[in-house]
């Protein structure tokens, strides 16, 4: 039950960050954040700086919990450290440098997880 409820929930996150970017009419790319056309703020994003990476990370922790062992519930830890180190980071420097000091007022008042 519990896997099922954190499932649905990173299915959530997912689903609504990527309409989010859609409405903006932004790319969903991570690759490519300086691309970006528009800073997305509202609806998911005001919740979380990274509702997609957010969703990822509750849908491998719901696998984990599924399967019922430690070692895929120390996956999701270190999921979670290589996208911040390796995706957010650098997301982050190329959306600051897009877009300036709404991307720092964003920054301050939204958290990068929860």
């Amino acid at each position: 039950m519990t896997a099922a409820l954190l499932a649905m929930s990173g299915g959530f996150f997912c689903v609504a960050g990527l309409l989010a970017f859609q409405r903006a009419q932004t790319t969903v790319n991570p690759c490519t954040p300086a691309a970006s056309t528009s800073l997305v703020v509202s609806g998911v994003y005001r919740m979380t700086r990274n509702p997609m990476y957010l969703g990822f990370a509750l849908l491998l922790l719901a696998f984990a919990l599924w399967l019922g062992t430690l070692s895929g519930l120390l996956l999701v830890p270190l999921f979670m450290a290589y996208l911040d180190h390796f995706q957010i980071r650098p997301e982050e420097e190329a959306l600051q440098a897009r877009f300036g000091a709404a991307f720092s007022t964003y920054r301050q008042q939204v958290r990068r997880w929860l």
